[in-house]
């Protein structure tokens, strides 16, 4: 049977660096109050300034892992484009991605798993790939949250956390790969929790979708309820990467770097604690990036590779749990 094998990655952050001390001069924070909280000190967010949307942060990503891999658009069988955050309302960014290629008629899947669009958009690609239909696969998660975010006291707790920016996989069938590619999987959703992360206008529920009142009212804004969402984490995470693991006949000996999705520095650590996964094991960059959610763990992951801490056959571990409420867990044999 086929393996999906991730040929070449590639990521894009915006050049504009928000510190918290940039935070702190449009809203009532601290440096200390950010980094004891979360652990982020600084994130990229876009500039602001003319039209740019998470196609184009893609775009940007996926040049270089298309470069990386010695493909051409043309040899794309498909696009997943995961996001929260659209260039438009509808269509989804994978068909405008797609247009922006060069490609004509290249098949797109939008995945709007949030958090763990990464999780659910490789299993979709693994899915397609050893179904026969598609070979190459280009992957893309990408966000830009500033241009929806309050930048005031009232939305500080969820504004804090979040930045911008893009990473692709270029992930190919091969009928000689062994032993490598997903060892095992698993996915979870929990709609009960919705409400726990959510933005809420504008939505076809409501009528009309959007209006000067909701605005007025901040509906439009993200809303968390951190402290929830923070206790379904660090028990939901450990619980199904030990999941993965016993599917894999596999113990944390047997993993060589934990990839989680990079949602907060705390969560991540009394997740390592509960599995027992030592500090040099678990990969952290949300200090300087922030909460990049879909693009979180591609940005990860090619960060890695380029630090010398994926090389080939190193076996990672990725894990993560966010909006909707959608949580897993993939260890993957690079």
């Amino acid at each position: 049977m086929k393996q999906s094998i991730v040929r070449s990655t590639g990521r894009f952050l915006p050049d504009r660096v928000v510190t918290n001390d940039d935070l702190a001069a449009w809203m009532d924070t601290t440096d200390e109050w950010i980094q004891q909280r979360t652990g982020i000190r600084e994130r990229r967010w876009v500039s602001g300034e003319g039209e740019l949307g998470v196609s184009d942060l893609g775009l940007d990503a996926s040049k270089i892992a298309l470069e990386r891999a010695g493909w051409t658009p043309e040899d794309i069988d498909m696009i997943i484009f995961a996001t929260l955050s659209p260039d438009i309302f509808f269509p989804g960014p994978g068909c405008l991605l797609q247009h922006k290629l060069g490609l004509s008629s290249t098949p797109a899947v939008d995945i709007r798993q949030q958090c763990t669009g990464f999780l659910y958009g490789l299993m979709t690609a693994d899915a397609y790939i050893k179904s026969g239909y598609a070979n190459r696969i280009l992957f893309v998660g990408a966000e830009i949250h500033s241009t929806g975010l309050d930048i005031s006291t009232k939305g500080r707790d969820v504004t804090v956390i979040f930045g911008d920016g893009a990473g692709a996989l270029c992930i190919e069938g091969d009928q000689t790969a062994g032993n490598k590619g997903v060892l095992a999987c698993s996915l979870h959703a929990q709609g009960k929790y919705a409400d726990a992360l959510m933005t809420e206008a504008p939505a076809s529920r409501l009528n009309p979708r959007i209006s000067a009142n909701m605005v007025e009212e901040g509906r439009h804004y993200p809303t968390m309820d951190g402290r929830n969402v923070f206790k379904l984490a660090i028990t939901r995470l450990p619980q199904v990467s030990k999941v993965v693991l016993d599917q894999a006949g596999m113990s944390m000996d047997d993993i060589d770097l934990v990839i989680p999705h990079q949602a907060n520095l705390r969560i991540n650590q009394a997740f390592g604690q509960s599995m027992g996964i030592p500090e040099d094991k678990m990969f952290h960059n949300i200090q300087r990036y922030g909460n990049t959610t879909a693009g979180s763990i591609p940005i990860a992951i090619d960060e890695a590779i380029e630090m010398g801490l994926i090389r080939e056959g190193s076996t990672v571990l990725f894990a993560g749990l966010g909006a909707g409420l959608t949580w897993g867990a993939m260890i993957y044999r690079f």
